[in-house]
């Protein structure tokens, strides 16, 4: 991304130095020097389409790996839950099982 940056920079001064030092009329200089400034924003906004599209697909790729572990951590919980829920079951025959030998028979 940052090499981009630098290239196009570098094509804009070798330009306007190149520009500037031909020996041409200053309508012939300044059209050329016109021609480069839009050719170079072109380049730029190319670059910064470029670098903005794989942002996008980063921050994309990002999400869907965050969504991606948020599901295998509800499902990992889910689990967990359920682990908890069948040993409260047990623990709770067994204080049924004694609490009834505490009851009176009648």
């Amino acid at each position: 991304m940052i090499h981009k940056g630098i290239f196009a920079a570098g094509v804009l001064l070798g330009a306007a130095v190149g520009v500037l030092l031909a020996p041409e009329k200053g309508s012939v200089t300044r059209d050329k020097l016109k021609k480069e400034g839009r050719d170079i924003k072109d380049q730029i906004t190319k670059d910064f389409i470029e670098v903005k599209d794989d942002l996008s697909k980063a921050a994309t790729s990002g999400k869907d790996k965050f969504k991606e572990d948020l599901e295998d951590f509800a499902s990992k919980s889910s689990y967990k839950t359920e682990q908890a829920i069948s040993f409260l079951e047990k623990q709770l025959a067994i204080l049924k099982d004694k609490n009834k030998t505490f009851q009176k028979t009648s």
